[in-house]
């Protein structure tokens, strides 16, 4: 049987995208401990559209 962590997936949306006015969406899935970081991830990850690197932050 699997150990129950405090590990869960999170959705990671682009926030310089929304602003723009090209199609589509970048969105990354990643993992976090809940209970080290309770608060909201932000990465900086590459937005293929833009094709340049932004700050990425976690969704619901």
């Amino acid at each position: 049987m699997a150990k129950k962590g405090n590990r869960v997936q999170v959705i990671l949306e682009c926030t310089e995208h929304k602003d723009s006015v090209k199609p589509g969406t970048s969105r990354y899935i990643s993992t976090k401990n809940k209970k080290n970081s309770p608060e909201r991830l932000e990465l900086k990850k590459f937005n293929p559209i833009l094709k340049k690197y932004t700050i990425h932050k976690e969704i619901k």
